[in-house]
């Protein structure tokens, strides 16, 4: 089963790299080069990610921590480097982050059949969302927080998430087709309501990005911000909610 379900994902990703072909190619060398480096990254991590949950969940356990980690400290770095600006929204921010975090923390310990389910959404969302929003993007959601997310976009990532995980979810968990749209709909909601918040933080103190530790990225939360909030979702989904 995992064979099939890692197969999946190197489909998906094929045609992610289609897409990307079709929107770099239009594009200056330099600009293009770091689109490619942003997506075999992002294909290493995701590979890092997968396994670390299929092979041994201990790791992804571990990983969990670190993202948590590393997400305080970008958030405090930022705030430091403003001399200390806006302290009420920091403090929000923060008291945010926790309770995102409190229950990534969580996910990161549930049975590795549904952190795998919940990861999968959130990555084929996460990226079609980027692709489609490229290739058919005209109308802006959040312009003056995130300028490159569209509705068009969302659409396209939302579309096929959910159709995805329709595919994948009587696989590992049983329940109502109406549970099954809480548990996807839930998932995309916080995925993108994360990515905005760690928008608007940057924009908040004037920074395009928290740092270049991973290249082609602006940062673990630049990266993990959907993985944060999409599987604090799950946690509290399987914990209270799931029958």
């Amino acid at each position: 089963m995992i064979r099939i379900i890692y197969m999946i994902i190197l489909i998906y990703f094929a045609l992610g790299g289609v897409g990307f072909y079709f929107i770099n190619r239009k594009k200056d060398a330099a600009t293009a080069r770091k689109s490619y480096i942003k997506y075999l990254v992002y294909f290493a991590i995701i590979n890092i990610l997968f396994f670390s949950i299929t092979i041994q969940p201990f790791i992804f356990h571990f990983l969990t921590i670190v993202i948590i980690l590393a997400g305080f400290i970008e958030l405090s770095n930022l705030f430091v480097k403003s001399n200390s600006q806006h302290l009420s929204f920091f403090i929000f921010s923060i008291i945010i982050f926790s309770f995102f975090s409190f229950h990534f923390f969580y996910y990161g310990m549930l049975r590795k059949e549904l952190s795998l389910l919940t990861f999968l959404i959130i990555s084929i969302f996460d990226s079609f969302s980027q692709v489609s929003g490229q290739l058919f993007g005209h109308r802006k959601i959040l312009p003056s927080i995130s300028p490159n997310k569209t509705w068009e976009g969302l659409a396209g990532g939302a579309i096929i998430a959910i159709i995805s995980a329709f595919l994948l979810e009587g696989l590992y968990v049983e329940g109502t087709i109406p549970e099954h749209l809480i548990l996807t709909i839930g998932t995309i909601v916080f995925a993108f309501a994360g990515d905005i918040l760690a928008s608007l933080f940057k924009r908040k103190y004037q920074q395009k990005d928290f740092n270049n530790l991973i290249p082609g990225h602006g940062g673990f939360l630049d990266r993990f911000d959907s993985l944060i909030a999409g599987g604090a979702w799950a946690a509290i989904y399987f914990q209270f909610i799931a029958t």
